[in-house]
């Protein structure tokens, strides 16, 4: 098993002082980042799909072991809401694949009003281009089902495992051969980080899922005041412990 650890973006101001070194202009903040982590989710993808430009500017500058995971953008997964894919998904990848080598995993996270529609979902998946690792978070209770296990099984997209306040909020399926976990919120103090005791249960449940072969993706998306820094690092040195393999980190 390869262990990817990392973040859900890169650029917040309050982690001068925590990742980035006080003297360190913003424009040279990925080059940074990629010193002490050596994969990254871009989140804010979602927002604002970047350009193609975008992209291949991102891989010029990170290292030939960087991966990139994308977030799909909004207008899939909440305008769309799924509908008629093939246009947005063509889009998404037109641009993303600026990133060469280094783009791995695209994350589908749906929104929470959307009730589960397997054919829907099927349909998204099959627009993908073949090779593509998509990760689904479904955030709706009704996608919990029997026939949303079966697509991503037989489209071969994992089943995006979530954390909110240390526990899943998702069901923990192995859909697929590698795996993708997002981690929200923690409950320890201060707020939002997460406790030494909860982050080395998600590591014994990742251990006890994936086997030596798989790659497992995790990112921290609890940004504020540098939580996800420290967690990130906290929750590596804990796979550590147990002899996973995992990428740099802090």
């Amino acid at each position: 098993m390869t262990l990817f650890v990392g973040t859900s973006g890169w650029q917040y101001k309050d982690w001068r002082g925590v990742l980035y070194p006080a003297g360190c202009p913003m424009r040279l903040w990925l080059e940074e980042y990629t010193e002490h982590f050596a994969t990254v989710e871009i989140n804010n993808a979602f927002y604002r799909l970047p350009s193609r430009e975008t992209f291949e500017d991102w891989r010029s500058r990170v290292p030939g072991d960087f991966v990139v995971a994308v977030k799909a953008s909004r207008y899939l997964t909440h305008i769309k809401r799924l509908r008629d894919p093939q246009e947005p998904v063509a889009r998404l990848m037109g641009h993303a694949e600026g990133l060469g080598d280094r783009l791995g995993p695209v994350l589908l996270q749906l929104p929470p009003t959307l009730k589960a529609d397997a054919g829907l979902l099927d349909a998204c998946l099959d627009c993908f281009p073949s090779g593509t690792r998509v990760a689904v978070e479904p955030r709706h209770e009704s996608w919990w089902t029997p026939a949303t296990r079966q697509v991503l099984e037989n489209r071969g997209a994992a089943l995006c495992w979530a954390d909110v306040l240390s526990r899943p909020v998702t069901p923990l399926w192995r859909t697929t051969d590698w795996g993708y976990v997002r981690f929200h919120q923690g409950r320890a103090r201060a707020w939002p980080h997460y406790g030494r005791r909860a982050l080395e249960t998600w590591v014994s449940r990742i251990e006890g899922t994936w086997s030596a072969d798989d790659d497992v993706y995790t990112y921290f998306n609890n940004d504020p005041t540098g939580a996800a820094v420290r967690d990130a690092t906290a929750f590596a040195g804990a796979a550590r412990a147990t002899s996973v393999p995992v990428t740099r980190t802090p």
